[in-house]
C-alpha cells in the first residue's frame, strides 16, 4: 500500500484480527500485509503494548514441535476495539468527504 499506516491503526487491526479467533504472531502479520507493510520489528512491540495494556493475553501451544505464542482478546480489548472502530469510522468519513469535495474547513 502506498499509504502509511499508524501504530494506532495497526492496534485497529490486530484487536480485529484476534477479535475473530486466537492468533499467533506470524498469522496477524500476515493478515496485516493485506493492508500494510509492516516489518516483524513494527508488530511485535505493538502485541507487547496491547497485552501490557491488559487488550490481549497469551498462551503457548505445541505446533509441528515448537511452541506458537498465541494472543486471545480480554474484555478490555473488546471495549478498545468498540472504541477504535468509532473512531476509525469518523475518521474515514471525514476523510472521504474532504477528498470527494463536500467538506472544507
Amino acid at each position: 500500500m502506498y499509504y502509511p499506516v499508524s501504530s494506532l491503526l495497526i492496534e485497529c487491526l490486530i484487536l480485529s484480527i484476534v477479535e475473530q479467533g486466537d492468533s499467533y504472531g506470524y498469522e496477524i502479520s500476515q493478515t496485516i500485509r493485506l493492508a500494510a507493510s509492516i516489518k516483524e520489528s513494527t508488530l511485535y512491540p505493538i502485541l507487547r503494548r496491547l497485552e501490557q495494556a491488559g487488550y490481549l493475553t497469551t498462551y503457548n501451544r505445541e505446533y509441528q514441535g515448537r511452541n506458537r505464542k498465541y494472543y486471545t482478546m480480554t474484555e478490555a480489548g473488546r471495549e478498545q476495539l468498540v472504541f477504535l472502530k468509532e473512531e476509525w469510522k469518523t475518521y474515514r468519513t471525514t476523510i472521504d468527504e474532504i477528498i470527494e469535495g463536500g467538506l472544507r474547513g
